[in-house]
């Protein structure tokens, strides 16, 4: 059900009440200007949109309903006469995505940089509450200097640093929440950005760190650009932010798209979209996707392209953890998450960030009620001395503890490799759990590569052969012949196998019925 819309018309201050309700229209004109003309002129000149443009460039036009739209530090005369409004710095409301509700909780740079020295957190305390109770998604636009010292001033002490009413935590476990990153993202912007389901910063614009420049300038006698602080490129390498965008537009968009895939709230369905694309569309080059040559990669997106509807799929995490690609897409109308390996990167083994990456977005398919297709290419988990300074088996596991806590359908398609314990993390193996597992006959599976095998295996006798080159070659074509996935297919050990060309079909035919599990067992299962 489509909510009334804000009233686009003012009333004029007449009746009774008149002086309030002048009052009241003065006050609303005092938030309205925001930081003030200069403030608003030189933020323009950066080439960023303001607060007020960045939630009109987000909604649906017309649907913003703001609240606590006077609060701020009231200026009054000796008498007590109403002089001036300073606001807050934290805009709040809702307004409607694609006719969807959404909370709003939005930074305003042009009041103290943001600083929660300007801010009343009761009021951005709220609509998180709201948010939380009414079950609707949260996104917060953050830009915002952190804290400051000033606020020693405005309070007369200190004051421990808690949010003891904010449900941080809770929000997570029931609705989406978002995070854009639009400037410098310090201390509690950084939390609020990172405290998300997904969250997005603007390339040479954005920064998220616990502290900017000037404290570790102090704290650490090192002098840091911010960007090399907790620019894009550095949450390339810790995986903290998951995407990127060229610019403010292109930021809000992925935001908008990112909703589209998902619920309302635990408590709700996802959104299921009219199909437009054939679910019987087969891709005649998908036969020849997969190179004869185990040494040649491919292009997993082109796969993944080609099997779901078409342009459906948004990735995410594009730039971190690059050896696993995971992406939300639809299948015959119906939301999915996708994650697939990428050869191209570490030869798709799985690392640490890779692993990080998959487990966060395993829950988030569970927690929200989205099937999960999984293209498996998997060599192995990355072995070496860097792997093993970097935790890559802990990371292995926690993959692991999320499969086995995950509750979405989920099919497998195994399109080349599945080796050793990260190849047995291609799916959830709790009791109750169905696998819909099949595989391309470009596919092999064991315990270990053949080609690191054989080399583990044989050495003394490649060594010790006239031609160790071609002694190698002739093992590995004798232990090749023998992982072929007929033989398992005959023991039923898959499901079945597939022509490349069938996966669409047999994926859109299987969606059907994974989304009867998901709209039979969501805790209340309303229509969104």
């Amino acid at each position: 059900m489509t909510p009334p819309q804000p009233a686009a018309r003012t009333f004029e201050p007449a009746g009774e009440w008149a002086a309030e309700l002048a009052e009241l229209a003065q006050r609303r004109a005092h938030s309205l200007a925001m930081g003030g003309p200069e403030a608003l002129a030189k933020f323009k000149a950066s080439g960023r949109l303001n607060a007020r443009e960045r939630i009109a460039a987000l909604l649906d036009e017309g649907t913003f309903r703001e609240f606590g739209r006077i609060t701020g530090k009231g200026h009054y005369s000796r008498d007590g006469a109403f002089e001036r409004l300073d606001p807050t710095n934290a805009i709040t409301g809702t307004g409607l995505i694609e006719g969807r509700k959404v909370g709003l909780h939005v930074d305003d740079f042009t009041i103290r940089a943001g600083s929660s020295e300007a801010t009343i957190a009761d009021k951005w305390i709220y609509i998180e509450r709201m948010a939380h109770q009414l079950r609707f998604p949260l996104i917060r636009l953050v830009d915002s200097a952190g804290g400051s010292v000033k606020l020693l001033m405005q309070i007369g002490g200190t004051k421990i640093p808690e949010y003891p009413s904010w449900p941080a935590n809770e929000l997570l476990q029931t609705v989406p929440v978002v995070g854009v990153a639009l400037g410098a993202c310090a201390g509690q912007g950084a939390v609020k950005v990172l405290s998300s389901h997904f969250s997005v910063m603007v390339r040479e614009q954005a920064q998220v760190m616990a502290a900017g420049p000037h404290v570790v300038r102090q704290a650490y006698a090192q002098d840091v650009d911010k960007n090399d602080l907790g620019g894009h490129r550095v949450h390339r390498k810790s995986a903290l932010v998951h995407n990127e965008a060229e610019d403010e537009a292109d930021a809000l968009a992925q935001v908008r798209r990112f909703l589209s895939y998902l619920p309302r709230s635990v408590f709700h369905l996802p959104p299921v979209t009219q199909p437009t694309d054939d679910p019987n569309r087969a891709d005649d080059w998908l036969k020849d996707a997969i190179p004869r040559d185990r040494r040649k990669i491919y292009d997993p997106r082109r796969i993944l392209a080609a099997v779901m509807d078409q342009g459906s799929v948004f990735e995410i995490g594009r730039w971190q953890g690059g050896s696993v690609i995971t992406a939300l897409a639809r299948l015959n109308g119906i939301p999915v998450g996708v994650i697939a390996n990428d050869p191209k990167v570490q030869g798709g083994a799985m690392t640490t960030q890779a692993a990080y990456k998959m487990e966060r977005h395993v829950k988030l398919c569970s927690l929200f009620g989205l099937p999960v297709v999984n293209f498996v290419d998997q060599p192995g988990n990355q072995t070496g001395l860097e792997a093993e300074l970097g935790g890559t088996l802990l990371g292995a596991t926690r993959v692991g503890e999320a499969l086995n806590a995950c509750r979405s359908p989920w099919a497998s398609v195994l399109i080349r490799r599945c080796f050793g314990m990260a190849g047995a993390l291609h799916a959830p193996k709790y009791g109750e759990a169905l696998n819909f597992r099949v595989a391309w006959p470009s596919a092999r599976w064991g315990s270990i590569p053949i080609e690191g095998g054989v080399m583990a295996a044989h050495k003394a006798e490649i060594d010790a052969a006239p031609d160790p080159a071609a002694k190698r070659a002739e093992l590995e074509a004798f232990y090749l012949a023998m992982t072929s996935p007929f033989r398992t297919a005959e023991k039923f050990g898959i499901l079945d196998i597939i022509d490349p060309r069938e996966t669409r079909a047999l994926l859109c035919d299987w969606v059907l019925d994974a989304w009867e599990v998901v709209r039979t067992s969501r805790p209340v299962a309303v229509a969104d």
